[in-house]
Formats: C-alpha cells, sequence, structure tokens
C-alpha cells in the first residue's frame, strides 16, 4: 500500500458513508482515480466491508463479558466445532482461538449479570468439550477506530 492508498483506507474508516466525489476532494485526487482505488483496494481484500456501528445497550446488551474457555480433546474437529457452535449464538460478538492457558476468548454481551450466569450455565455448561471456563465482565470498552498499516520490520 502507498501513501495514497494508505489516507483512503484512513478516511473511509472515520466515515465509510462519505461520497466518492468528497472523498476525492479530501485527498486532492480527481473523483475517477478515487474510484479506481477503491476498487483495487476491495479487489486485493484490505477492505472488506462496511458495517453500521450499533449501541449495545439501545439492544438491551447492558453487560459485556469475556469468557476464557478451555475444550478438550485439542483437535480441528473439536476446535472448529466448538467455533461453529458459539458464533451461531446471539449473545456472542466476536470469538478468538487464542494459545496459552484458554483455547478460546468469547466477547458476548447480554442484558444483565442474571442473563450472563444463565448464558454460562444452558449454553455451556452442557457441552462436553467445555472442560473449564470463567468470565471477565468488562466495565469499559474502547477501541481504535481507524487503524493505520504498520512498516515491515
Amino acid at each position: 500500500m502507498d501513501e495514497l492508498d494508505s489516507a483512503i483506507v484512513r478516511h473511509l474508516q472515520r466515515d465509510a458513508r462519505q461520497t466518492n466525489r468528497d472523498l476525492a476532494r479530501t485527498l486532492g485526487i480527481a473523483p475517477s482515480t478515487c474510484l479506481e482505488r477503491v476498487r483495487a483496494l476491495r479487489d486485493r481484500g484490505v477492505i472488506t466491508g462496511y458495517h453500521a456501528e450499533i449501541s449495545l445497550p439501545a439492544l438491551n446488551r447492558h453487560v459485556q463479558a469475556l469468557l476464557h474457555v478451555q475444550i478438550r480433546p485439542l483437535s480441528r474437529q473439536v476446535i472448529e466445532g466448538f467455533k461453529q457452535y458459539v458464533t451461531g449464538l446471539p449473545e456472542v460478538l466476536s470469538v478468538f482461538v487464542v494459545a496459552g492457558g484458554d483455547d478460546f476468548l468469547v466477547h458476548v454481551a447480554v442484558p444483565g449479570v442474571d442473563a450472563l450466569h444463565a448464558f454460562l450455565m444452558d449454553k455451556f455448561s452442557k457441552r462436553r468439550e467445555i472442560v473449564g471456563f470463567r468470565s471477565s465482565i468488562i466495565y469499559q470498552h474502547s477501541r481504535n477506530h481507524v487503524i493505520t498499516p504498520l512498516t515491515r520490520s
């Protein structure tokens, strides 16, 4: 990615709803050049989609938690099966397969602490491949909305 590609990606991350004409004007390039560059970024898989940011409390999801999960046996089939199961649950926002003491981190958002407890009891306790889990309630969550490329080292 060159400097112009990086600028396009940065500006689209800040506001993906801006028109191609507005983006081109901001970057000081022709609209046709801008459109061509955006298409090329999509074709190369740099831009993978556009989405709306939603307020979790507005969807009655006031409590977020990270669930640390250990499964056994550790095999591709068990890992893929659990990943498929958990990503299909409506409470789940993200699933991470990790190394270390835990095998998965599962980010959930639920109406309250009682709903989190019910989720764990109803959706995790009965799963035979889960040998252990613990939860960490998230008090605050921040993330970078603009991700910049890193230089190769």
